[in-house]
């Protein structure tokens, strides 16, 4: 069911499921509870890159060969989602850990890795169609739906796909995000982040296509009660893509490798890896041509949240690029929820380190909204922040600070090495650890970490980590 044999490893490396996937994301978010859960707690629209590595990632861990690392992988997902609950716009309660919920998710992958394959036109036979959803019903079981929330054989799910598609899935605001917002204001993937102009540029262009073909993709019946326009010429465009994204499985394998995409993501120099001096250079390069274009190109500049002068940003600059990291324009304890739950990854936590950290964050959370929520309204605006606070370094984000510290230290010795540092800021190791031996104490630690989150400075380690989509 899972490793390099199986079905959902070749779909992985296949170009085409890049489409497949950006078509199931929008059947998640049509249903009102995922679509819920998204607009509330989700990083998708602030920090879109990240998310998609992340997600990356964790079907690499799910899907792998090692099941150890699965079992983990879905301990992580499990703690995860039991965090996330809540309410909709209209009152309706939401929980990600809802066994109805996580078998829709799965469903959407399956459905569209089995409608890539019509579309494009290479249909898959009977049995591998049996078997690829055989893997999906293994993947849910290993997140502990041991009742069996898909149906049991193919025939029963496309009965059960057809009643989710007329009767619960709806035009919800995490649909319209994606489809009509997200490509819009999609920034810069890392590797390209030297060369705004061009990407704005390609954007404008491959944003409205790309809605434009998962639109037309989407079940028509899905389209009619949601009110999505019907675009003349839209079918015929979303047909060609997805051949010539079938033809693209022709060209050598290492071409179209998901590990790549990861890599070009989020590029790191400190990598051993063979290819990780290449693609620094590469950057390198890209940053000096987009310098030159800039001055020989009679398009104004765009300028990214990365962008500016000296290390110092504005109240408004962090408040966006850092604190409001589900980018709905208030901080609220979601935001910071995001925050944990990232460096809980990126360190690849398990319990009771990784409930240290959210209680830490949730500490620093009740601090500041004691401070800065002026209305009441449980959440902190832009206007509040700026005209409020001189300094987020209060007792509690200290404490985010130590236990962020001892969860780095995993020998315990009170220092951070090295390799240990690499860990945490693997997407962006740029210090020099200035002691002898190579070591960073705790207190020059705790410094630089309230130097950032407070003093508004940017930061070549936290600023890849923390504010950088």
């Amino acid at each position: 069911m899972f490793g390099p044999d199986s079905q959902f490893h070749r779909f992985f490396n296949d170009p085409r499921w890049a489409l497949a996937v950006v078509r199931a994301t929008v059947l998640e978010a049509a249903h009102p509870r995922i679509g819920a859960a998204l607009i509330d707690n989700s990083t998708f629209v602030a920090h879109p890159w990240r998310r998609l590595r992340n997600t990356l990632v964790s079907l690499q861990r799910m899907f792998g060969a090692d099941d150890h690392e699965r079992q983990r992988e879905a301990a992580r997902l499990n703690r995860l989602h039991a965090r996330l609950k809540g309410t909709d716009a209209q009152d309706r309660p939401y929980d990600a850990m809802d066994p109805q919920v996580r078998a829709w998710v799965v469903a959407t992958l399956f459905e569209s890795s089995v409608t890539m394959c019509r579309l494009s036109g290479q249909p898959l036979d009977q049995t591998t169609m049996e078997r690829l959803y055989a893997e999906y019903q293994a993947f849910l079981a290993v997140l502990g739906d041991g009742n069996g929330h898909l149906p049991p054989t193919v025939t029963e799910f496309w009965q059960y796909y057809d009643h989710m598609v007329e009767e619960e899935l709806e035009n919800t605001e995490a649909v319209r995000i994606i489809l009509y917002k997200l490509f819009d204001h999609l920034p810069a993937p890392p590797l390209l982040d030297g060369l705004p102009t061009v990407w704005a540029a390609g954007r404008a262009l491959a944003g409205p296509a790309i809605g434009t073909i998962t639109v037309a993709s989407l079940p028509e019946s899905f389209r009619r009660r949601a009110g999505l326009p019907e675009i003349p010429g839209a079918k015929t465009l979303m047909q060609s893509v997805y051949v010539a994204a079938g033809l693209a499985r022709l060209l050598p394998a290492d071409w179209f490798r998901t590990e790549s995409l990861t890599s070009l993501l989020y590029p790191s120099s400190d990598s051993d890896a063979p290819q990780a001096a290449a693609l620094t250079t590469l950057r390198g390069r890209i940053k000096q041509a987009g310098a030159l274009f800039r001055l020989v190109t009679p398009f104004p500049a765009q300028h990214g949240p990365a962008e500016g002068t000296g290390s110092q940003r504005s109240a408004d600059e962090f408040f966006t690029a850092v604190l409001d990291q589900t980018g709905d324009g208030y901080l609220d304890w979601p935001d910071l929820a995001a925050m944990a739950r990232e460096l809980s990854s990126r360190l690849d936590l398990d319990e009771p380190e990784e409930t240290r950290l959210y209680n830490a964050y949730a500490e620093w959370w009740r601090e500041l909204q004691a401070a800065l929520d002026m209305d009441g309204d449980g959440r902190i605006s832009k206007e509040e922040y700026a005209a409020a606070v001189p300094s987020l370094a209060g007792p509690a984000l200290i404490r985010v600070a130590e236990v962020l510290f001892d969860v780095t230290d995993a020998d315990g010795n009170q220092f951070i090495d090295a390799d240990e540092y690499r860990t945490l800021f693997r997407t962006g190791f740029r210090r020099t650890v200035a002691d002898a031996d190579a070591r960073y104490s705790r207190s020059t630690f705790v410094k630089d970490f309230l130097s950032f989150m407070s003093g508004r400075r940017r930061s070549t380690a936290y600023d890849p980590l923390l504010a950088d989509a």
